[in-house]
């Protein structure tokens, strides 16, 4: 039984070399060593409407119905119905995709998460208020004068240990306050650089004694030892010598307005505003609810984590 191979281009270059030189389909098919209705369906299907057939646009005819075919959904709705439950938890399309990969239930991308998701937001269903939304709106200041007060003596970014930068060891967090609606009351997070693990304190308000309070806490209620703190030029941090005299850890502080200097901080607070919008008060946020919101942060799955899982 003769097991059927798709023409190559090489083939292809070959019947068009025939064709001119006037041989016939079943000729063609002989030197070739093909089936004749072989080369008669490739000439039905890629020649042009003059009847002319040329190697190279029959390459593209076929390549496009190739990708054309694979268009067709590739999961079902039980599938995807997988993919909403896992969004609903608040996960990104790109750690829904991982964790699939990784527990072998499916190979979906993050992609086709995000195409399924805007095509049901046009047929109107409401899957991408599932999504973090990136809204915010920044302004450029060329140059402008910090008006959040000027701190004499700041360790600069550019001096903080390579293994803070490189992400090479556990204990060099990073250090903000998120503020609420309406009310004085706010959260401090940390974030570990390495692991992204996250810690969340809550401040009934943005002052310096009440931030110490919450950062001289947080360090001693952790199993690795806390090594540097990079922090933004918020006022709150303004006493910082006073917890590097308590614990022994050093602060660095980023440029002003150079949120992307924290940007693993900037991440975190993207993913906690899904569970506390700018709309939301957190006058009535216990520190027992800021935990909850840390141990379901620190059990999803981190991308860097992931990669290197699977990399193994």
């Amino acid at each position: 039984m003769r097991i059927y191979r798709q023409i190559t281009t090489e083939e292809r270059y070959i019947i068009a070399h025939l064709k001119r030189q006037g041989a016939s389909k079943a000729a063609i098919a002989r030197q070739l060593g093909r089936d004749r209705s072989t080369i008669w369906r490739e000439f039905r299907r890629n020649c042009n409407w003059l009847g002319i057939y040329r190697a190279a646009k029959a390459t593209e005819k076929t390549s496009g119905r190739r990708v054309r075919s694979r268009k067709k959904p590739q999961f079902d709705q039980e599938e995807f119905a997988r993919v909403v439950e896992m969004l609903k938890q608040k996960w990104s399309p790109g750690q829904v995709s991982r964790r699939l990969r990784m527990r072998g239930e499916m190979r979906i991308s993050h992609e086709t998460i995000y195409r399924y998701v805007w095509k049901d937001k046009r047929e109107g269903g409401h899957l991408y208020t599932l999504l973090r939304q990136a809204c915010k709106r920044r302004r450029k200041r060329y140059g402008a004068h910090d008006s959040r007060g000027i701190l004499q003596g700041k360790r600069p970014i550019e001096e903080r240990p390579k293994s803070a930068e490189a992400r090479s060891r556990r204990g060099h967090f990073e250090v903000d306050t998120v503020l609420g609606r309406g009310s004085a009351h706010c959260i401090m997070t940390l974030v570990d650089r390495k692991t992204g693990y996250v810690i969340i304190r809550k401040l009934r308000r943005r002052t310096t004694s009440e931030t110490n309070a919450q950062l001289l806490q947080a360090i001693r209620e952790q199993a690795v030892s806390v090594i540097t703190i990079t922090a933004g030029n918020g006022t709150e941090f303004h006493q910082y010598r006073q917890v590097e005299e308590a614990t022994g850890v050093w602060f660095y502080f980023a440029r002003p307005y150079h949120s992307w200097e924290r940007g693993t901080n900037e991440n975190t607070n993207g993913l906690i505003r899904q569970y506390l919008p700018k709309t939301t008060s957190m006058a009535r946020l216990t520190q027992f609810g800021c935990d909850a919101i840390a141990a379901e942060l620190n059990n999803r799955p981190r991308k860097r984590l992931l990669d290197i899982f699977l990399k193994r």
